[in-house]
């Protein structure tokens, strides 16, 4: 005999995790929001904004590279989710 629940189930769970991967989004977009305020004031702390500029901050490059890492995964998961949304459609 089938589990008539188990179809109920695996909805629940892709809503859940679609509820978990839209509040994800929203947080690494605040995260790269406050990351570009850093950058942006550490660049005039030291009046250099060019990256391939030796005086460039250490600090200023790492957060860049941060920045850019977060971006990407942001980039993937707003994927992940629109290709669940065109399946669920």
């Amino acid at each position: 005999m089938a589990n008539p629940f188990l179809l109920e189930t695996i909805r629940g769970t892709a809503a859940t995790n679609t509820v978990q991967i839209a509040s994800l989004i929203a947080t690494l977009s605040r995260s790269i929001e406050l990351l570009s305020a850093d950058i942006e004031a550490e660049e005039a702390t030291t009046a250099v904004h060019d990256t391939s500029n030796p005086d460039c901050s250490m600090l200023a490059r790492s957060l860049r590279a941060c920045r850019e890492n977060i971006k990407v995964t942001l980039g993937a998961l707003q994927k992940l989710v629109g290709e669940t949304a065109a399946e669920a459609a």
